[in-house]
């Protein structure tokens, strides 16, 4: 049984680790990854067959003086990603299936998407400006999750917009991509038709331009299972009125 460890250090002072490491040997408990997951906090994946003795060296560790737990559970996909990248992703307090990333963690988005699609059927809105990565990082998911790519509308090499799919493309092996600027402002009937028939499908679906989509369909923003936000610098906007209305299919890439 795997158990997800996160602890602050408090009062730091060398050793603390070593008396960590010692202590979890003590109580048999094996330590398969671990990882420094911000400043001054570290998260510990851990090996134990036995609850109870878990349970024990949880309510030891509540009272150390040198460091605070701050998580004691079974581990999750985010845990485990966290770990693996030294950083903690990042979740609105005011969304909860909001996550934030940047161009520099390309690797944990890809990693972060590509469980989501290989776990689950989700419905999964990719914000981002212009020329960020949203794309790409996508049909790098995909590979992660050795799923089948279908652009349904993108203006990844040029602007595509299908109005029929082939009968390896109804596959349940398939994520369909779709671009909520290209598919609801410059869509045919027949390519909204396909769209309209897509998201009736039980297999992932990554919209871009989820706020466009939303509103260009009238629906509301519980439609999406996840959002994932995607950005250049903590601090960039992501502001669809700073894209011109005349953009070009380029523009919006």
């Amino acid at each position: 049984m795997e158990w997800y460890m996160e602890y602050e250090v408090i009062h730091d002072r060398p050793g603390i680790l070593g008396d960590i490491a010692t202590f979890l040997g003590l109580m048999g408990v094996n330590i398969t990854m671990i990882n420094g997951i911000a400043d001054g906090k570290r998260g510990l994946l851990l090996d134990c067959n036995d609850s109870a003795r878990m349970v024990t060296l949880k309510n030891a560790l509540a009272k150390a003086n040198s460091i605070q737990l701050t998580a004691f559970r079974k581990p999750s996909f985010i845990d485990r990603i966290s770990l693996k990248h030294g950083k903690i992703i990042h979740r609105d307090a005011n969304a909860p299936g909001t996550y934030s990333f940047i161009r520099e963690d390309l690797g944990m988005l890809v990693d972060f998407l590509g469980e989501l699609i290989l776990k689950q059927t989700p419905v999964i809105g990719l914000r981002g400006m212009p020329r960020v990565g949203k794309t790409e990082a996508t049909i790098a998911a995909c590979v992660y999750a050795n799923k089948k790519w279908v652009i349904i509308s993108s203006t990844l090499m040029r602007q595509s917009m299908r109005r029929v799919l082939s009968e390896e493309e109804l596959s349940r092996d398939c994520v369909y991509l779709i671009d909520g600027i290209v598919s609801c402002v410059r869509g045919s009937l027949e390519h909204k038709q396909l769209v309209e028939k897509i998201l009736e499908y039980p297999v992932p679906k990554i919209i871009e331009h989820p706020d466009i989509f939303l509103r260009e369909n009238a629906l509301t923003e519980s439609f999406f299972d996840y959002i994932v936000e995607l950005r250049r610098t903590k601090d960039e906007v992501i502001d669809y009125s700073l894209v011109s209305q005349s953009f070009s299919a380029f523009d919006i890439s």
